[in-house]
């Protein structure tokens, strides 16, 4: 009994973490996407120069970063409202 309850929450785990990854991964991308139209080039010198480019990825996965972790945190929230009652 043990054994079976150990085995789904690993497997939950695993699909959480996969379904976490995922999301984030879309949401990167998705923020690539919107900074496309960002005129970088009214902050930075050289907006094509490697070092602008490295900027323009960091400030995707920054971007990605929160709106994934405000998507997953609020899937959670909702998760626990069934708890309330």
């Amino acid at each position: 009994m043990d054994s079976d309850f150990a085995n789904n929450l690993v497997g939950s785990l695993g699909v959480t973490g996969l379904i976490s990854m995922i999301v984030s991964l879309v949401c990167i991308g998705l923020s690539w996407w919107a900074l496309q139209n960002l005129k970088l080039d009214l902050f930075i010198r050289f907006p094509k120069s490697p070092q602008g480019k490295l900027l323009h990825l960091l400030l995707a996965i920054i971007l990605g970063h929160f709106v994934a972790k405000f998507l997953l945190d609020y899937l959670n929230w909702s998760q626990m409202i069934k708890y309330m009652f």
